[in-house]
């Protein structure tokens, strides 16, 4: 019978091992699937955070782009109000009407109107890209980007709005810095 239990106990112990690696290796694989599920969750994580910062930079450039056309729409108006005691009396009139016009914008008005300088940009970014081939020296506009602007069918006052606003937008491209530009014009 003593022959018989060292037997006995050699079946055990590997049995143990067995199962012990059995499990080890379930356990391996459990972790396994969850680091690549932590990975997973990693990536987009940051992803999620390049996505907060792109919106953030995206809002904080609209609201200084706010703040400027609410400057702008400031100083016009103290100039309006400085040079409309100069005009004759119908004439005052008319400028006053065409004022009070302005300040009734609606948003399908507004719709269309961002949807046309939308076009317009795109084709100034066109003519930047050909700029290179024509002789001229860096800071200059083409002197057909008037006229082009003017020929896409807008109402011509908002072209006039948009062509200044498009050859500040084209001189910022060329300047590379747009954002020291913005700095640059508050200072004065």
């Amino acid at each position: 019978g003593s022959s018989h239990l060292p037997q006995q106990l050699k079946f055990t112990t590997s049995d143990s091992c067995d199962r012990i690696k059995d499990e080890f290796q379930l356990l391996q694989a459990q972790y396994h699937s969850l680091k690549l599920e932590c990975d997973k969750l990693a990536s987009e994580k940051s992803e999620m955070q390049r996505h907060y910062v792109m919106y953030y930079e995206m809002s904080y450039g609209l609201n200084i782009e706010m703040h400027k056309q609410a400057e702008i729409v400031k100083r016009l108006n103290g100039i309006c109000a400085q040079v409309l005691p100069y005009l004759s009396q119908e004439h005052q009139q008319q400028v006053l009407g065409a004022i009070e016009r302005a300040k009734q914008v609606t948003a399908p008005e507004l719709n269309s109107i961002i949807r046309q300088q939308l076009q317009a940009h795109q084709l100034s970014q066109l003519q930047a890209l050909a700029l290179p081939l024509t002789p001229l020296p860096v800071g200059l506009q083409p002197p057909s980007l008037p006229a082009v602007s003017a020929g896409t069918g807008l109402l011509s006052l908002s072209a006039l709005g948009s062509q200044a606003h498009l050859s500040k937008e084209d001189k910022n491209g060329h300047d590379g810095d747009a954002h020291q530009d913005d700095d640059g014009e508050k200072s004065d």
